[in-house]
Order: C-alpha cells, then structure tokens, then sequence
C-alpha cells in the first residue's frame, strides 16, 4: 500500500514539474509559434514575388526575341537562386546568425562541389550550350555516341530533354553533348538529298538513267533551281549502281525519300528494269 501511495506521489510531482516548465516557457513557446506564422506568411508571400519576378524576366525575354533555350535556362537559374535567398532570409529571422550561415555554405559548398564534380559538368554544358549554340530549342538533333535522336523540346540548368519521333522523351546530361560529337539535322533550310539504286548489268542503263530523271523531274518538291546530278557510282557485285541527287527542304526530306523510292520501284516494274537481290541459284549435275 505504501509503495502505491510513494509511486502515485512520484507520478504526481512529474506532472506538476511538467506543467510548471510548460507554464514557465509559454511565452516563449507562443513567440515560436508567431515566428513560425509569420515565416509562413513570409514564404508565401516570396512564393508570389518569385512567380513575379520569373514572369517578368520571362516576358523581358520574349520581347527581346531571345532563343526559348536561353529562356528556360534563365528561368530555372533565376527561379533556383531565389528560392535560396528566400530561404536564408527566412533563417536569419529566426535568429541564424549570418556569418555561421556563410561559413556553413561556403564549406557545404567545397564539399557539394567535389561530390558533384559531374553536375557541375553538366551546368558548365548547359552554360557553352546557350552561348555557342550548336542547337536550339525545336531543333532536330543526333547524338552520335549513344545514338540518341529526337527534337529538343528543352535546355535545362543541367539536362537537354529530346522528343522522339515515336513521343518518347530522351534527357541527355549537358556535359555529354559538349564533350561528344553530335548531328544538328535541321540547322539549315535545306538538305541534299541522295538515293542510290542498284539495276542488274541485263537492264537498260540509258532508260533506267531517263526514268530516274523523269522521277525527278516530276518531284515538285526538289529544287530545280539547284543543282541535281544523276550518274553511274558503282559497278557492283550485284548490278550497276545509279546514284540520283537533288535539293529539297529539311521539313520536306523524308516524305520526299519515301515517295520517291516508292515511285523507282513501281515504275522499273513498270518498265521491266530489274532491281538484283541476294539468292542462290543451284544448278544439279547428273
């Protein structure tokens, strides 16, 4: 029974030494909270302010015809260098003081560098990317390492994002497409373009040639006031080869490839002119 009462009591003086410290730091627990309220009030109200200041740039941009890849590198720099004023300002009214902070950044920032050596890359990438400009935001590009195709779509603080014919979306780093070679397919208005067929040494020669010519003749969407050859590039294993030239514009490349290579099939039928293939033949002997 005595041990009962000796426990209730301890529990009872824990309790009252609990409540006494609560009651002795509410003013300083109800200062907190205001703190917190009002760093509340404070982000949001930056929140605005950035989306603000991000619009505004953005429209100066657009009125200076500025490239969209400039634009979105602009905006994500701008949009990330905000957001950690915002918040170290924030902190500092808490009572952080401001010479630990720096200090706290500067050695974070050594450390974050080190470890981060291929970000860091990849921000310098995106910085040459927008100055040099070897593409541009809608442009049609190869990255000839890993292959890697598709129309940028954007240019980021660390990362190109590439949409693929099929709708795919391809992010490559930055410091992978300027240290590596790549193809910039719709930098120029127009493109050459080039068919080779092969016929079999028993066809005409000189009516293939006046065929492949007609075809390109016909083709209104190759250039006309430009250059066009038509000649004989191999004598193969398989057939003689006739290559065909012509000028057409980038948009236009491939809806003029396939239209054309279907058009040589169709009319060499037509005309009995024999495209050779690979086959065996075997001859039996008695």
């Amino acid at each position: 029974m005595d041990e009962v009462v000796e426990t209730t009591q301890e529990a009872t003086e824990e309790v009252n030494a609990l409540l006494q410290y609560v009651y002795d730091h509410i003013p300083n627990m109800i200062g907190f909270a205001v703190q917190v309220f009002f760093a509340i009030i404070f982000f949001c109200i930056g929140r605005m302010v950035i989306k603000w200041i991000r619009g505004l740039v953005k429209k100066m941009l657009e009125r200076s015809s500025a490239d969209k890849g400039v634009e979105q590198f602009v905006d994500s720099l701008l949009k990330f260098g905000l957001y950690a004023i915002l918040i170290f300002t924030i902190a500092t009214k808490f009572g952080v003081d401001t010479a630990s902070v720096a200090a706290v950044i500067a050695s974070a920032g050594v450390a974050v560098g080190l470890a981060l050596q291929g970000s860091l890359s990849n921000f310098a990438g995106g910085v040459l990317i927008l100055l040099l400009k070897p593409f541009v935001v809608g442009d049609y590009i190869v990255e000839d390492n890993h292959n890697n195709e598709g129309t940028v779509k954007e240019i980021q603080l660390f990362y190109t994002k590439l949409v693929t014919i099929d709708n795919r979306t391809v992010i490559i780093p930055n410091g992978m497409l300027t240290n590596n070679s790549l193809t910039n397919v719709t930098q120029k208005d127009e493109r050459r373009l080039e068919i080779k067929v092969c016929i079999s040494y028993e066809s005409d020669l000189k009516m293939a040639k006046e065929i492949l010519w007609r075809l390109m003749e016909r083709e209104i969407r190759i250039d006309k006031e430009k250059e066009r050859n038509l000649f004989v590039d191999e004598l193969g294993a398989d057939g003689v080869v006739i290559g065909m030239r012509g000028w057409v514009k980038t948009e236009e490349y491939w809806p003029v490839r396939w239209q054309m290579l279907e058009d040589i099939k169709l009319t060499f039928d037509e005309e009995e002119i024999v495209i050779p293939y690979h086959q065996i033949e075997i001859q039996m002997k008695k």
